[in-house]
């Protein structure tokens, strides 16, 4: 385990799809538990949940896990966590910041280790992860976000952009991205200080604000997608992959 690395975990209870999804139970533990347990399986650093929600703060305290508070106004889940990261590290010892999205109850292990490393190349400022579109239904499906990019070595490719859209256009494979996200802490600093831009608000795409203001992001591509919960569907598929 690094100390420079914090794994940081946002939650908020106002989901419009799943209310209360955190705490929704999956193999018998609430699924921010389910979420913590796998960041702490990476073994890459601390592990830390941001939430608005006292509940859930009590419930991840209560099985052993570590808590923040943070305010009920953030527009999303990389300024939740920056709130956090200055209130349990005003000195700036940690020095990357790995954002695992709190409904990613089956995201693997190996999945997490990865983010970090593109962040091995000194010009990158943040980095994710992709996987090659393998279901043919996906390709035009506006769900699923691809990652258009260029590989800058064995199994990274530098992010060109992010969309809904089928692209790029042409043979050649496709590649979902999957949003989990390593930052250099003077990035995520950065990110969150800029302002909405014109392509993040057309796609409905925050990382897009990153890539309009010229920061570079990398890519590692694994082999499978995370389930993220959304859906009581979704809660069901994660019951039996879990169960």
């Amino acid at each position: 385990m690094n100390a420079s690395t914090l794994v940081m975990v946002p939650a908020r209870m106002a989901s419009t799809r799943l209310p209360g999804k955190p705490l929704a139970d999956i193999a018998g533990l609430p699924m921010i538990v389910q979420v913590v347990r796998r960041a702490e399986e990476a073994d890459v650093g601390r592990v830390v949940v941001c939430t608005d929600t006292q509940e859930v703060a009590e419930v991840v305290r209560a099985h052993g896990g570590e808590a923040v508070m943070t305010r009920e106004d953030h527009p999303s889940g990389s300024d939740r966590i920056y709130e956090a990261l200055e209130a349990i590290d005003p000195d700036g010892a940690v020095e990357t910041i790995i954002n695992v999205q709190g409904d990613l109850p089956t995201i693997d292990k190996a999945a997490i280790r990865a983010s970090i490393l593109p962040l091995a190349a000194p010009e990158v400022d943040f980095a994710t992860l992709t996987t090659q579109i393998t279901d043919e239904e996906e390709r035009s499906n506006p769900n699923v976000v691809k990652l258009v990019g260029t590989e800058v070595s064995p199994g990274i490719l530098r992010a060109l952009y992010f969309t809904r859209a089928t692209a790029p256009h042409g043979d050649g494979p496709l590649f979902h991205h999957i949003g989990l996200y390593a930052w250099r802490r003077a990035a995520l600093e950065r990110f969150v200080k800029l302002p909405p831009s014109p392509l993040e608000m057309r796609e409905k795409l925050e990382q897009l604000r990153a890539l309009e203001a010229g920061m570079r992001c990398d890519a590692a591509i694994v082999d499978t997608v995370p389930l993220g919960v959304d859906t009581p569907a979704d809660l069901d598929r994660a019951r039996a992959l879990l169960g």
